[in-house]
């Protein structure tokens, strides 16, 4: 029975490598990533945002931006320099603990991150939970009552009670800086290299993850910097200035995106865990004291906005932190279901007032707000909503890449990016290269480029054209076609469904709104 298992969760990890190496493939293929610097032999873990990624990448940005800035009257954005004064970085506890617990294998010289092995095997934990429910609910039908079944079947409940007391003694032990019980933790759940099978591990290692560079005309005056690994710092040492001269009132929002920086020394898993990356952040100023009810409300909120582009809620899940960060009193974080498992997607954290307290004491300036209501002066707390552009970017590519077996037998892959985000919008392809055709193709696009990123194709036959869009992950194709000249009506095509409809040029702007808004895709989330 053991062996069955063993091949059952082989085989999915199997599966989930192939889909996941697919996406990498296609992601070159059609232009949305490329490694950096390839006529070199690239720079591990640093990757280049091509033609097709540059704009799926902006628009995902921008989608966050107009649902956390533009739909909230209370939050606002900035954009803070990526150099800060080096007494940032104390005052936030990054140069002091920011690290990570580094093991290496000896036999297969690879290192990884220990609390990450740690908790990759709590994950196939959680697939044999997942596997009983699964078949429970199979044998049992509409009678199935799943939490009665997860509370009292034997087998679930230990894998959850190993998985709880496995990463309650990980954080016990991290928080506490025994590193010797994170290798003895290791080594009594006889956790073997990944890639060799090896359990002869060196000693849990701590390792600074900030970057170090130097400002100044000569090595002898220069001043030592850091590279930012977070954006939060660039908000919270902006907290005064964008509350005065914005006459911002308690509770209020703070937007930032922009690189960070973190020399990750396993940046594994293509753009999920990479050196240079992009982080989208909102700092949330409130009253102390009402920082958990504000904490439930971004909870609900994030997850809203992930829900809204269409990728399933089954594909989502909450995980809450067993060790929180020396500036929290809550977290959790909102997990996606990636072709390597489910893994951290975004961050909602309750941080309390650390920061701003820190930075009044390394810099000797109140960073206080006046609160008429109460009639006093308080340092807010802070509710931070945070999550990675790259690995929204990795989420949303992932899920959407598909091969479809069509009802005449064929197959196709197509991408189904939700069309808000889609890099081109509309495709216009004029049926063949001449008698106009062309021409009326153009003006075509010259009149959608206004409001849309539109294409022009004109190689191949029509049909490869269409599988070649899908495949880009195009939502419409428009075809121009001899009845074009006749009656001004071209052929709109759905990428999802296929489906084919004859519309009036001059209707094209507007259908293309209908679908292609943030108004549809927002307006239930908010």
């Amino acid at each position: 029975m053991g062996n069955g298992k063993g091949a059952f969760f082989y085989f999915c990890a199997m599966a989930k490598d192939d889909q996941f190496k697919k996406v990498v493939s296609h992601a070159k293929e059609y232009g949305y990533i490329f490694g950096s610097s390839e006529i070199y032999d690239g720079l591990s873990a640093v990757y280049d945002y091509a033609q097709n990624g540059v704009e799926l990448k902006k628009n995902i940005r921008e989608y966050w931006w107009r649902s956390m800035v533009y739909m909230h009257q209370n939050i606002v954005g900035i954009d803070a320099a990526i150099l800060m004064h080096p007494t940032t970085w104390k005052a936030s506890g990054h140069v002091d603990a920011f690290n990570d617990p580094l093991i290496d294998n000896k036999d297969s010289k690879k290192r990884y991150r220990a609390d990450v092995l740690l908790e990759d095997y709590c994950e196939k934990l959680e697939q044999k939970a997942q596997k009983e429910i699964a078949k429970a609910k199979k044998r049992f039908g509409d009678a199935f009552d799943e939490e009665q079944f997860v509370s009292t079947h034997p087998r679930v409940v230990r894998y959850r009670e190993q998985q709880k007391e496995i990463l309650g003694r990980m954080a016990k032990s991290l928080g506490a800086e025994d590193l010797a019980d994170v290798k003895a933790l290791i080594e009594e759940l006889e956790i073997a290299d990944p890639e060799t099978g090896s359990r002869n591990w060196t000693d849990v290692k701590q390792f600074n993850l900030m970057f170090g560079t130097k400002l100044g005309a000569s090595a002898e005056s220069a001043t030592n910097l850091y590279l930012r690994p977070e954006t939060a710092q660039g908000i919270f040492v902006n907290f005064l200035n964008v509350q005065k001269t914005g006459r911002m009132k308690i509770p209020f929002g703070i937007a930032q995106t922009g690189k960070a920086f973190r020399n990750e020394i396993v940046a594994r898993q293509f753009i999920f865990r990479m050196r240079e990356f992009e982080q989208m952040e909102m700092q949330f100023f409130v009253r102390p004291g009402e920082e958990l009810k504000w904490y439930e409300y971004w909870k609900e909120t994030r997850l809203n906005w992930h829900l809204s582009l269409g990728m399933g809620k089954e594909n989502y899940r909450f995980h809450d932190h067993e060790k929180l960060a020396h500036y929290a009193n809550a977290a959790t974080d909102i997990e996606f279901d990636f072709p390597f498992g489910f893994k951290e997607l975004e961050g909602i954290h309750s941080r309390t007032d650390f920061d701003l307290k820190a930075h009044e004491e390394h810099s000797g300036k109140k960073l206080q707000f006046f609160d008429p209501e109460l009639n006093k002066n308080y340092v807010p707390y802070v509710v931070e909503t945070s999550i990675g552009l790259d690995r929204m970017f990795l989420a949303v590519l992932s899920h959407s890449l598909q091969d479809e077996t069509l009802e005449d037998g064929s197959s196709r892959v197509v991408l189904k990016l939700p069309s808000i985000v889609a890099p081109i919008k509309a495709a216009v392809l004029p049926l063949i290269k001449r008698d106009g055709l062309p021409e009326i193709a153009q003006e075509i696009v010259e009149n959608l480029q206004w409001d849309y990123n539109v294409v022009y194709d004109e190689k191949d036959a029509v049909g490869r054209r269409y599988r070649r869009q899908d495949a880009a992950g195009t939502p419409y194709c428009i075809t121009v076609d001899h009845q074009t000249k006749e009656d001004q009506t071209v052929t709109l095509r759905d990428r999802d469904s296929m489906e084919q409809v004859r519309i009036h040029i001059d209707q094209l702007k507007e259908k293309l709104k209908k679908s292609i808004s943030y108004e549809h895709w927002l307006k239930n989330v908010l």
